[in-house]
Order: C-alpha cells, then structure tokens, then sequence
C-alpha cells in the first residue's frame, strides 16, 4: 500500500479532501500529511480496527438475495472522512430547511385546496398519476399542518463544485444511525485526528428526534408514550429501527403489539395491560400500515390506525401520504414549488432535470441517453434506473422503450461526474465517488444533522452509492472555517 498524494489523480475531479495533487483543501489542509504520517501500516491496522468494531457493536445491513433470502453484511465503511467547512455548512442547512418548508406545503394544499394545480405551476396530471397520493387523506389536518417530520435530502457535487439536491426522501428515509455509529467509530480508530479537528458533534440526533416526535402529542405531557413502529426483523432497516428506539429510550414494536380500541386512541399491550400510545414513528409503508384503510391483507399495520390519526388521538411520523411529495417527477418541479409557496428563489438547486412527459424533454433525453441517468418516478435503492454512460446499446434501447410507453414515469439528469473523497483500497488510497445525506427534522421547529450520511461508491469509476448496490460510507466533519 502506497500514501503519495502528489500522485493522487484529482485533476478532472472535485475532491472533498484534496485540492490539487499534494495539497489539502482548506479548512484541513494539513490532514494529508496527518494520514500520510501514520503511514501506510498503521493505517491499514486502524482500518481493519474499524472492520472489527463494527462486528462487534452489530452494526450490519440487510441485502435481498436472488433466492428470496435475506442476508444480514456488516456495515461497510471506509475510515477516511468526509469533511465540509461550517460556513458552507450554514448554507446548506438553510437551503434544506427552505426546502422541507415548501415541501410541507406543497402536501398540505395536495390534500386540501390544490391551489397550486388551480394556478398552474404544477399539472394536474402528474398528481393524477402519483403512486404515493392517498386519497384517503384528503381533507386531514396534521398536528402543526407538517406531513413530513423526518426527511432525508441527498446532496451531490458535481465536478466544478457546485452543490445539488439530488434527491428528497419523504416515507420513511432511513440511514441517520449509520451517521451515528460511524461517528463512534471514527472516534475509536483516530481519537487524536479528532480531538484536533474537533469536527462538531452529531450525537445529539436521538434527543432531536424525541423532541420533535413529542411535539405531536395529542396530550400535553413532559413524557408522552412514543414508540417506533417496525415491520420487523427481516426488514433491510431493521438495525436503524432498534437503534433509535433504543437510543430514544422508546418501545420498538410490531403492529401486532398495537390496537386501536372503541375511543379511536392507540394502546400498546403491556404486561401491564394495555398501555395508551401518544405518537408512532412509523417505519411502515402507507398501504401496509392499516388493513381497514389500505390493503386488507398486511398484517405488518395496525387496524384502525388512519381512524385514530384522523381523529387527533395519535400523532404518526411521517404521516401518511406524505410520500406524494416522494417523486422524483415532483422533485423535477421543486424549485417551482418554493417560489411558488415561499416567494424566493431555491438556495440548493437541482440538477438540471428533463421531464420525460414534455415532448422537447423527451425528444432530448432519447437523442442524448448515453450521457444520461434515467429514474422512474418511485423506485429507490438504486433500482430501476440506467446510468447512460455505462449502459449497453440493448438496455439504452430498451429503457427507451419504457420511457415511450410511460413518459410521466421518467426524469433523466446529466451524467454528473461526482465529487471524491480519499479512500483505502487494495493498492493504496484512491478516489471514490460519493454522495451526503443530511436529515431534517420538522415539527415545532426545523433542525438538520450537524453534517449527514456520506455514502461512497467503493467500486472504481462506480456512481452508485447504496449499499444494496456495493456503496459503502464514509464519517462527515463538519469543522469550523
């Protein structure tokens, strides 16, 4: 293994760590030197350190197998960081906290006045064809008027730099407790990089998330009864749901552990007898949180669960329906959606996207798809997308197929070359691709990690940054300027 950042290839690249080959970006220039000082043994030795800690704290993730099967991995991670300085920082917060508050709105009018249909910024049509709007929610006022509590934007930088919205997670986003368990690692592996960098805390995710899952007590209390609802432990966050659970102090449960009784409240079984419920974080799909309101044959929800809601008994994060704003054709209209409802202008852009419904787009996107990444509207995890310059003729031909057969189903984006952080591989330490997703917490008030999850792509030249698709993740530092 080999530490020689003058020969670190960046030039074509935005590197997160590395300005040019041999120096550091600031405000860490001199961590370069720090890493190659431990040299390439030591470093090695506290990448395998990290390798053992994560086996034996449990930290794993659940992949679906060809057969049907689950497999539980160990979390893969890289323990080189990702750093970003706190006066960048202070404007991302900002962007993402204009962004969830238009986000919020544009799901309030959906299931209300529709007003921004009536006035023509977004088209009827795509809300007429959304898999995510359920109109059993029409009408409905949560508490706060919030529909999204918990959202997960991913952020990418392209290679001049500039920073996007690639995409925003509004079920039920998961991967906040990898942030935090590679935090504690990254502390355990360079406790004096990290006493000297002081990169600012993340650890106080937990107490964030209780305060705001608290706030939509229907009961005034200093401790309402909250819980975190799990489909259980085959599901590919199952870790994250006891982790939370656990770190909140919270019951985790299953639907089955829930009733919904003859007042319309929710009450846990206890040993005890019953025990009444004030908020759930449900980590469950709408369609299967309710077999009286959604699909009768789930036995993952809780019976009467949507009556109980809509009768201001229980408060549910995120509340259902909030996953219409969960699609990557509306997240194509987002900036028209924060001008519309906030009258500015979008701090964070996106990427400069193509609706595939509007003939021009779609004329372009069939012209251009070798230098194109092509999503559907719903799917995640990486699934069901085509990444245009690694593509063959064949899936080019018939990804055009799927889109001319369902136009309003697709968004394509500029094949963006990503930015890179320095990580570990066989030979020595090499660019790797990576993405940051930051949490926003939303009730009471807004509040957003002190950084997120940085997820790398471990594959040379890969994009793809999930798990379930070979990624790996990386620790964000967010550090004083």
């Amino acid at each position: 293994m080999d530490i020689d950042w003058t020969r670190y290839p960046c030039a074509d690249l935005h590197d997160e760590l590395v300005a040019a080959p041999g120096q550091g970006r600031a405000p860490v220039a001199d961590l370069l030197t720090d890493l190659a000082a431990l040299g390439p043994d030591e470093l090695l030795a506290r990448q395998e350190a990290a390798n053992v800690a994560i086996k034996e704290m449990g930290i794993t993730f659940t992949v679906y197998s060809e057969e049907g099967g689950t497999i539980d991995r160990a979390w893969p991670f890289d323990i080189i960081p990702r750093v970003i300085a706190k006066d960048e920082w202070d404007r991302v917060e900002a962007g993402l906290k204009q962004r969830v508050q238009a986000l919020n709105l544009f799901i309030d009018d959906l299931y209300h006045d529709q007003r921004i249909i009536a006035d023509g910024v977004f088209p009827r049509e795509v809300l007429a064809k959304s898999a995510n709007f359920r109109p059993q929610c029409v009408g409905v006022d949560p508490p706060l008027g919030i529909w999204a509590h918990i959202c997960g934007s991913d952020l990418v930088r392209d290679a001049d730099g500039t920073l996007y919205v690639l995409e925003d997670n509004l079920r039920v986003p998961s991967g906040v407790s990898y942030m935090l368990e590679n935090r504690l690692v990254t502390k355990r592996v360079f406790p004096e990089l990290f006493e000297h960098y002081a990169p600012l805390p993340v650890d106080d995710y937990p107490s964030e998330l209780f305060d705001t899952l608290a706030a939509l007590s229907p009961r005034p209390a200093d401790f309402p009864q909250v819980v975190v609802l799990t489909p259980g432990i085959y599901n590919s966050a199952y870790f994250e749901h006891a982790y939370l659970a656990q770190q909140m102090g919270c019951e985790l449960v299953e639907g089955r552990d829930l009733f919904v009784a003859d007042d319309d409240c929710v009450y846990m079984r206890t040993v005890d007898g019953p025990e009444r419920v004030d908020v759930i974080y449900r980590r469950i799909d709408d369609l299967f949180l309710d077999p009286e309101a959604f699909r009768p044959e789930s036995m993952l929800g809780v019976p009467g669960l949507l009556r109980a809601w809509k009768a201001g008994t229980v408060g549910l994060a995120n509340a259902p329906g909030a996953g219409v704003a969960d699609d990557k054709v509306v997240y194509a209209f987002v900036p028209e959606i924060i001008r519309y409802y906030l009258d500015q202008d979008p701090i964070i852009p996106n990427v400069p996207t193509y609706r595939c419904m509007e003939p021009d787009a779609l004329a372009l996107v069939l012209e251009r798809m070798e230098t194109m990444v092509v999503k559907p509207a719903n799917e995640s995890g990486g699934y069901g997308m085509l990444v245009g310059p690694a593509s063959t003729q064949a899936e080019r031909e018939r990804f055009a197929e799927l889109i001319r057969r369902d136009p309003r189903n697709y968004i394509a984006q500029p094949a963006l070359r990503l930015s890179t952080v320095p990580t570990i591989v066989k030979g020595g330490v090499e660019p790797r691709h990576v993405d940051l997703r930051p949490f926003i917490l939303s009730a009471d008030r807004q509040r957003v990690t002190m950084g997120g999850l940085t997820r790398v792509a471990l594959r040379q030249g890969s994009l793809v940054v999930n798990s379930s698709q070979g990624g790996g993740s990386k620790d964000t530092w967010i550090v004083p300027s």
